[in-house]
């Protein structure tokens, strides 16, 4: 197998807000004589790309970005090691292979799509789901170990504020500390018991952008953060619902606290195919907001637990696997159909 494209497109830094030279990249040496070629300006200065055999029934889906910081690829003969290799530039590599042994059967009705900002708020997908009529069936290519997903968490994030009142440090009862009612949030939110899923487990959350400037002898005047959750079919209402009751409480603490919500996605059902394992999973992807599809599916070479690490990796086999599973898919679902 040839993989100087592979090597190529990994090649680029095309961490979120730099995918375009990619994109303009791809859209070139992706084309082949059987396919178009549309280019689409997000709006943002990057680039969404599709390639369309014919009218595509089932459009195999998945993002140009990748988190940061860049790390260049390696390849051992077996395995491709840096940034991207399995989230999600060993999915453009599949898909796209699966896309020309499809067009070698003499297949059509099939296209590619490559989106850009998955990572950052999936603006390129957003922007895809308001300009184009999508499709019956949608495969997006995410890092599954090749397991077809059949329902994937959802997400919910919060801006939080606590405001407290600054003094001496060695005077505290003659302020409020911010810090300390961050605390009491915290040991609030942990003692809460949030469904637990028969499909999809437990709700789970975490906290990032943790930030309180005040010095180390002056009790903290404000601090903020951002809560974000995973949620299940199960906790997915009751999370936003706690959030709110929190908001409006009367504990002492709750008085000087201050909640955003930014939204999220819901808990996603995906199309599963016989023949090929399934499995649930935690993260997000592009499909909750590619409405303009009627059945998604979530499957792809490598795994989550790399992604997103100093170690992401993929394997010969598992693209191989991959390639062929998007095959074994398209023609499972739609040859009928197009015939």
């Amino acid at each position: 197998m040839d993989y100087s494209i592979f090597i190529d497109i990994l090649n680029y830094d095309s961490t979120s807000s730099k995918e375009r030279a990619l994109a303009e990249h791809l859209a070139k040496a992706l084309a082949t004589p059987h396919c178009s070629v549309e280019t689409m300006e997000v709006g943002d200065g990057t680039l969404n790309l599709l390639f369309s055999w014919g009218t595509p029934q089932l459009v195999f889906c998945t993002h140009i970005d990748t988190v940061p910081p860049y790390i260049e690829p390696t390849f051992d003969g077996n395995t491709f090691r840096g940034r991207g290799t399995c989230d999600a530039k060993g999915q453009i590599w599949s898909l796209y292979q699966a896309c020309l042994e499809l067009e070698r059967r003499g297949h059509t009705g099939f296209g590619l799509l490559l989106l850009a900002g998955e990572e950052t708020g999936s603006f390129g997908a957003k922007h895809f789901a308001k300009t184009h009529a999508g499709a019956k069936y949608l495969l997006v290519g995410e890092p599954t170990d090749n397991c077809m997903v059949s329902a994937a968490k959802g997400t919910k994030s919060f801006q939080i504020t606590i405001g407290g009142k600054s003094c001496h440090s060695g005077y505290p009862e003659m302020g409020i500390s911010a810090v300390n009612l961050f605390v009491d949030f915290v040991n609030h939110l942990r003692s809460i018991n949030f469904p637990v899923d028969p499909l999809q487990g437990e709700t789970t959350w975490n906290i990032g952008k943790l930030a309180s400037n005040n010095p180390q002898n002056i009790l903290s005047n404000e601090l903020s953060f951002r809560l974000y959750f995973r949620t299940t079919f199960s906790s997915d209402e009751f999370v936003v619902n706690t959030l709110s009751q929190i908001a409006q409480g009367n504990q002492p603490w709750q008085k000087h606290i201050s909640i955003e919500a930014l939204g999220g996605d819901t808990p996603t059902r995906f199309l599963t195919v016989d023949g090929i394992p399934t499995t649930t999973v935690a993260f997000g992807s592009d499909a909750p907001h590619l409405t303009c599809f009627e059945h998604k599916m979530l499957c792809g070479p490598g795994s989550i637990l790399t992604a997103h690490t100093a170690n992401e990796c993929v394997t010969v086999d598992e693209l191989a696997t991959a390639t062929r599973q998007y095959v074994a898919i398209f023609e499972s679902l739609i040859n009928n159909e197009i015939k």
